[in-house]
């Protein structure tokens, strides 16, 4: 019986059509859709952890006394958790500029936005990526991507544990999550967010409304190098009703606003 059991078996999945492979195919990327859906906070911390991680290696982070570096590092002074998160900064030299944040606290800052963006112009930016930390908009979108990427199979053959997944897988992950845009609201609510911690802070919020009046005017200049930054910041709300809504909180405040 046993064998008869084994050669019907055997048959049937040599006779599997290409259909049948793709719905095996399918069936894979559900069940491991399904793994992602029922992640742990430890895994997911595991993975994000490694993600970063992967990023750091994968990138070329300034030296802790480099000049990029010491100026992060006296901006940011005092910045050490954002509800509870514990914040970590590191600098890419790269020509490209970007900033972008992760849902373990960890802010990356690429040197060419550093020459882009006079101190003010960056503390709001890093005030914003501050705020999508904060609020779990970073959280939400890299479980998001997470769920994405397995539904795709883009985790190839997962592990047991979250812990040991590969270079390429999490940098399939990291690469959705980071492409991501995030809704008006939580554009909105990262924008708040980032102008009270600055005020909390002891900074000067309207960096925020600075900020934004800068990456306007870059969006104008249409060099290709500030398009990720753009992309992430120009979608919605536009710069003007953002620069509005900074304007109209830090006159109330009693800042000054230029």
């Amino acid at each position: 019986m046993k064998k008869l059991l084994l050669i019907v078996c055997m048959t049937f999945a040599i006779s599997v059509p290409s259909f049948g492979q793709s719905w095996l195919r399918a069936l894979s990327g559900a069940l491991k859709a399904g793994q992602a859906m029922t992640i742990s906070d430890k895994d997911f911390a595991d993975m994000v952890r490694q993600s970063v991680a992967s990023m750091d290696r994968a990138n070329k982070v300034c030296s802790a006394n480099s000049a990029y570096t010491q100026r992060l590092k006296r901006l940011t002074r005092g910045m050490t958790n954002a509800n509870g998160t514990p914040l970590n900064f590191k600098v890419y030299q790269t020509s490209e500029v970007n900033a972008f944040a992760c849902p373990d606290g960890s802010i990356r800052v690429y040197s060419a936005l550093m020459d882009a963006l006079s101190d003010n112009e960056l503390l709001g930016v890093i005030g914003h990526e501050i705020g999508h930390v904060a609020l779990r908009h970073s959280h939400k979108a890299w479980k998001s991507a997470l769920l994405r990427s397995a539904a795709s199979d883009a985790l190839g053959a997962m592990s047991d544990t979250w812990a040991t997944l590969s270079d390429s897988y999490l940098g399939s992950i990291t690469s959705v999550a980071l492409s991501a845009k995030h809704s008006r609201e939580h554009e909105e609510q990262a924008d708040d967010y980032g102008y009270a911690f600055l005020k909390k802070c002891g900074k000067n919020p309207w960096a925020m409304g600075q900020a934004f009046m800068k990456l306007k005017v870059l969006s104008k200049s249409g060099n290709s190098k500030y398009q990720k930054l753009l992309y992430a910041f120009s979608s919605h709300p536009d710069f003007d009703s953002r620069i509005s809504r900074m304007r109209t909180k830090a006159k109330k405040d009693g800042y000054t606003c230029n």
